[in-house]
């Protein structure tokens, strides 16, 4: 892709997402995910209905009139988006690939992100570590981001979500607001995501497409596995093929849901045909 054609890339999904996260998710970003806390601001004057447990004893002998302690949130927060750019995120059947849309939604996050003032950082995952851009703030930061998301070309095809965990662990010291993006076809991550969910709030995110939940009958076909490669005849003709197909995909939705679940983080499905504006907002809604 030439420097050309990735600008007017970048600029698209800005114009797009910018206005999502302006106009509807900015408020709730922020009501859904709370500062660290409340800190000191300033002393003024006791005005009728102050609360007398923020009353400065101090300020107030010294001048012989109530004063009062305010307090304003602490607002600033880090958000991380952790992205799985393996093999399976290059599907798509309907009028978007999954990775277009994961591109999206994760312009959205860091804009509104960006709104409220917070940093915003980027771990690109395979089953390995791609990529890491460190937390900061500011449009052009958030720019970056996305023509990272548009152009990066992963060494590996395959994915580990719990190395992922493992290195957002190692970087990210304080809390978080994080946000898993991927299909999460793989297990053995329960584990990890618990010890993660400890320290920071989490949320994964996962972008599917429709046609991956089951095998139609188109007889035998070949047929090549998008993480490792590997070239097969499948028989699709064969119930038992296509119902063994279905009950893995089931099995991979279930562990993901199971895993957040007992994890004490949140979980939203997002399929690539569906808009992912009225997902977002609605899970902010009910977390807020």
């Amino acid at each position: 892709m030439d420097t050309k054609e990735l600008l007017k890339k970048v600029r698209k999904i800005e114009i797009k997402t910018r206005r999502l996260s302006d106009h509807i998710f900015g408020g709730e970003y922020h009501s859904t995910f709370k500062g660290r806390g409340m800190t000191f601001s300033e002393v003024r004057q006791y005005q009728f209905g102050d609360d007398v447990r923020n009353i400065d004893w101090n300020v107030t002998a010294r001048y012989n009139e109530p004063f009062v302690k305010v307090f304003e949130e602490e607002r600033e927060l880090t958000m991380m988006l952790l992205v799985d750019v393996s093999g399976s995120e290059i599907f798509g059947t309907d009028l978007q690939f999954k990775n277009e849309i994961v591109t999206e939604i994760a312009a959205t996050l860091a804009f509104s992100a960006t709104q409220n003032n917070d940093k915003i950082g980027l771990i690109l995952f395979s089953d390995e570590i791609e990529l890491y851009i460190p937390p900061k703030k500011g449009r052009s930061h958030v720019l970056r981001i996305i023509r990272e998301l548009i152009e990066f070309e992963p060494k590996s095809k395959k994915t580990n979500f719990a190395e992922a965990l493992k290195f957002l662990s190692n970087v990210m010291k304080k809390k978080a607001i994080v946000f898993v993006l991927s299909d999460f076809i793989s297990e053995d991550y329960q584990h990890t995501l618990k010890i993660a969910s400890g320290r920071h709030d989490m949320t994964g995110i996962r972008v599917y497409d429709r046609h991956e939940e089951a095998i139609p009958n188109l007889g035998i076909v070949q047929m090549q596995d998008d993480e490792t490669g590997e070239l097969m005849l499948v028989n699709t003709a064969s119930k038992t093929v296509r119902n063994n197909y279905a009950q893995y995909y089931r099995d991979k939705v279930n562990y993901f849901k199971e895993s957040f679940t007992k994890s004490g983080a949140g979980t939203i499905d997002c399929r690539v045909d569906e808009s992912y504006v009225k997902k977002l907002l609605g899970y902010f809604k009910r977390r807020g």
